[in-house]
C-alpha cells in the first residue's frame, strides 16, 4: 500500500461537509424507522421457529404452497442452507381455536388407525396437549411409536395414579411437521433445530440489548477518557452512535427491498452490532493514539494539523484491514447460509460506516470540542 504511504490530505477542514452527509444520512434512517419501523425476528417478536432438511432437493414454492393450507395464518417459508433446507416461521404460539379441532381429530384418526377399536380415554384436554389413557402397556408404546413418527410430539406419563398414558403436545410447530410429513412422505426430513420464544422474553430482550449497547458506550466513553483525554473519548462514542444510528437506519430502509436478504432484527444481529462497536472502536483508537504520539513530537503544531497528520499516516493500515474484514464478510454473506445474512449485513455496513467514522467523524468531533471550548491538549 505504498500509495497511501505519503498522503497528505486535509480531512479535517472537509468536517462540516461531512457532517452534512453524516446528518443527512442519519435523518433519513430516522424517518425510515419513525415511519416503517424495524422488523423485528421472533426472538424479539415471540413466536415459533422450526428448521428442517429434506433429503432430497425441495422446491420452496411447493413447501409454501402446503403450509399455507394448514390454516395458521401468516407462516414466513424461506430456504435454509441449500436447496434441501427449509425454515418456516410464524409469530403464533399456540395453534387458533378455528384449527384446534381439526388438530385433534388428526390424533384421533391417527390412533384408530393405528389399532382400530382400542379403547381410550381422555383425561385431559387444552389447548397445548391431550392426555390418553390406555388400557396396557403395549397399547400405549403402539400409540407411543405412531404419534411420534407422524410427527407429533408425545410423552410418557409417569403418575402411579394414571397408568399406561401419552401426553400428546400441540404446538405450531408439531402441527407444521405432521402435515408437511403426510405431504411429502417420499421426501423424508429431520429437524434441524426449533424454537419457541414467548412474547414476555421477547420484552426483555429488547430491554437488555439497548441496555447492553448503552453501557458498552459508557464503559468506552470511560475508558478513553482515562486512556487519552475526554475530548478523544468524546469523539469516539460520538462515531459509535453514528455507526449504530446509520446501520439501524440502512436495516429499516431496505427491509424487504433485498431478495435473500432477512434483514429483521434478531439476536445474531445484535451481536454483529456490538461486533461492529468494537471493531470502529479499534480502528478510531490506533488513530488517537498516532495524535497523541505526534502531539508528545509536535507540541507547537495546531491540534487540526496534527490530527490531520495522524489519519494521512494511519490510512494504509485502515484500508488493509478494512478490505481484508469486507472479503470475510462477503464471503459470509454469500455462503454463510439464510441464518447469517442478516449478521454478515450487518458488519459489512458496520465495516463500512466504521471506517468512515473513524476518519470523518471521530478525530473532527474531538477538534469541534477542542476548538468550541478552546481547550488545549496535552499529554
Amino acid at each position: 500500500m505504498r500509495l497511501f504511504e505519503n498522503l497528505n490530505i486535509d480531512f479535517m477542514s472537509k468536517r462540516n461537509f461531512f457532517y452534512l452527509v453524516s446528518s443527512v444520512i442519519i435523518a433519513l434512517g430516522a424517518l425510515s424507522i419513525i415511519f416503517r419501523g424495524l422488523e423485528f425476528g421472533i426472538d424479539f417478536k415471540g413466536g415459533s421457529e422450526i428448521a428442517i432438511e429434506f433429503t432430497n432437493p425441495i422446491e420452496i414454492s411447493q413447501v409454501r404452497s402446503e403450509v399455507e393450507k394448514i390454516g395458521l395464518g401468516n407462516v414466513e417459508v424461506k430456504t435454509f442452507g441449500g436447496s434441501t433446507g427449509v425454515l418456516l416461521r410464524t409469530e403464533l404460539q399456540e395453534i387458533p381455536q378455528n384449527v384446534l379441532p381439526h388438530v385433534k381429530s388428526k390424533i384421533e384418526n391417527i390412533i384408530s388407525n393405528t389399532l382400530p377399536g382400542i379403547q381410550k380415554q381422555i383425561t385431559d384436554s387444552t389447548n397445548n396437549s391431550i392426555t390418553y389413557s390406555f388400557p396396557d402397556e403395549e397399547t400405549t408404546d403402539k400409540i407411543y411409536d405412531r404419534l411420534n413418527q407422524t410427527g407429533f410430539q408425545t410423552l410418557r406419563l409417569n403418575d402411579e395414579e394414571i397408568k399406561n398414558a401419552l401426553v400428546v403436545r400441540l404446538g405450531i410447530s408439531d402441527w407444521i411437521k405432521e402435515t408437511l410429513s403426510e405431504k411429502f412422505a417420499d421426501n423424508p426430513f429431520t429437524v434441524l433445530k426449533e424454537e419457541k420464544v414467548g412474547p414476555k422474553i421477547g420484552q426483555e430482550l429488547k430491554r437488555d440489548v439497548v441496555l447492553a449497547v448503552f453501557l458498552s458506550l459508557v464503559v468506552i466513553l470511560i475508558y478513553l477518557g482515562f486512556r487519552f483525554k475526554f475530548i478523544f473519548a468524546v469523539g469516539a462514542v460520538a462515531a459509535l452512535f453514528h455507526d449504530v444510528l446509520i446501520t439501524l437506519g440502512i436495516f429499516s430502509v431496505l427491509y424487504g427491498m433485498i431478495p435473500g436478504f432477512n434483514l429483521e432484527i434478531t439476536t445474531s444481529v445484535v451481536a454483529a452490532f456490538l461486533t461492529l462497536v468494537g471493531y470502529s472502536i479499534n480502528d478510531t483508537v490506533v488513530v488517537f493514539d498516532r495524535v497523541r504520539e505526534y502531539l508528545k513530537i509536535h507540541k507547537t503544531l495546531p491540534l487540526e494539523e496534527t490530527m490531520n497528520r495522524a489519519i494521512n499516516r494511519t490510512m494504509s493500515r485502515t484500508i488493509i484491514t478494512g478490505l481484508t474484514t469486507l472479503l470475510t464478510v462477503i464471503v459470509l454473506m454469500v455462503f454463510g447460509g439464510e441464518v447469517l445474512k442478516g449478521f454478515a449485513f450487518a458488519l459489512f455496513i458496520g465495516i463500512l460506516t466504521g471506517t468512515y467514522s473513524s476518519i470523518f467523524v471521530a478525530s473532527a468531533f474531538g477538534l469541534e470540542v477542542a476548538t468550541r471550548t478552546n481547550k488545549k491538549v496535552q499529554f
